[in-house]
C-alpha cells in the first residue's frame, strides 16, 4: 500500500527568527520513500540542514519577519500491516544491556524516573518481566489518562500526567516512558505520522502523533500507550528522551502559530482516502 503524508505550518513572525525544524520522515523508511517530503518554505528562503545527535534529520533557518509557510507532500510506501509483536521477547539486565541504549533508562526533561520509581515499583514489581511488562505499563497508562486537547500544555510532565489524569498522546507517552525506565526497560519517544488506516471512527483532527520504542530481546520495538493497539501506517519522523529532542520547531524568538494541518492517508489507485 502506499500512504501519503505532508503538513501545512503557517507562523507569523515579528521581526527575523532563527528556527530548527523536525519535520523530515525518518532515514529508517527511506528506502519506502516514493514522493520526497521536501521542506517547501513560502517566501523562499535558505535552508541548511543536519543530523541531531539522536540521528534526526533537522533544518536550520531564520523565518523572515511576518507570515511564512512550511509545507511538504510526500508518498511513501507501507507494508500495510500492524505493528509487530513478539510476546516472548525478554528483558535485558541493565549489566547486559549496550550502551547506547543506556541514555534511554535515564530521566529527562519531561520523565522524572526519581519521582515515579516508587510508584512504578508498587505497580508494576510484580508483572512478569519483558514484553508482558511493557504491555502492563501501557494498559495502565491507557486506562489511567483521560484523553482531551483541553488538557494538553506543553511544559506538563510524566509526574503530572500521573497526579492529574488527564492529557494527550504525548502525555501518555511520556508516563510510560518514565515507567518503563524505572522498571529498567530502555524507552524512547517516537513522534511522526499515525493515520487512521484500520481504526474505527469517528475520527479526530489530524496532528503528528506519540508513541514510545522499548528495548527487548535485542531491539526496539514499538508502544503505543494512547491507542494501545498495534496501528498500521505509522511513519517515523523522529526519536529522543522526550518531547523536548524531537520538537517540530524551535524558535528562538517571538512568532504566532497561526495555522497547523497534518495528513496520513491511504492512496487507492491515484487519490488519498
Amino acid at each position: 500500500m502506499q500512504i501519503r503524508v505532508g503538513y501545512e505550518i503557517i507562523y507569523d513572525c515579528p521581526q527575523p527568527t532563527p528556527m530548527i525544524l523536525t519535520l523530515h520522515i525518518h532515514s529508517t523508511r527511506v528506502s519506502d520513500i516514493v514522493i520526497p517530503d521536501h521542506l517547501i518554505i513560502t517566501p523562499s528562503i535558505p535552508i541548511t540542514a543536519y543530523r541531531d545527535g539522536f540521528g534526526n534529520w533537522c533544518s536550520r533557518i531564520i523565518a523572515p519577519q511576518g507570515e511564512m509557510r512550511l509545507g511538504a507532500d510526500a508518498i511513501l510506501n507501507d507494508s500495510g500491516e500492524r505493528d509487530l509483536v513478539n510476546l516472548t521477547a525478554h528483558q535485558h539486565e541493565v549489566q547486559h544491556l549496550p550502551e547506547e541504549t543506556l541514555v534511554f533508562l535515564l530521566g529527562s526533561r519531561y520523565c522524572e524516573t526519581d519521582r515515579l520509581s516508587n510508584v512504578a515499583w508498587q505497580l508494576f514489581g510484580k508483572s512478569p518481566l519483558g514484553w508482558a511488562r511493557v504491555q502492563t505499563i501501557c494498559d495502565y497508562v491507557h486506562d489511567h489518562i483521560t484523553f482531551g486537547y483541553e488538557h494538553a500544555r506543553f511544559t506538563k510532565t510524566a509526574w503530572e500526567a500521573f497526579n492529574e489524569g488527564t492529557g494527550v498522546c504525548r502525555d501518555y507517552t511520556h508516563l510510560a516512558i518514565a515507567f518503563c525506565r524505572c522498571m529498567n526497560i530502555p524507552a524512547r519517544y517516537c513522534t511522526g505520522y499515525l493515520s487512521d488506516i484500520g481504526m474505527p471512527g469517528p475520527y479526530g483532527t489530524m496532528d503528528f502523533a506519540a508513541w514510545m520504542e522499548v528495548y527487548l530481546d535485542n531491539q526496539w520495538w514499538i508502544f503505543d500507550p494512547r491507542n494501545n493497539v498495534r496501528c498500521i501506517g505509522r511513519v517515523l519522523v523522529a526519536r529522543g528522551r522526550d518531547a523536548a529532542d524531537v520538537a517540530i520547531s524551535t524558535t528562538f524568538g517571538p512568532n504566532t502559530l497561526k495555522s497547523f494541518r497534518i495528513f496520513a492517508d491511504e492512496v487507492i489507485g491515484d487519490v488519498p482516502v
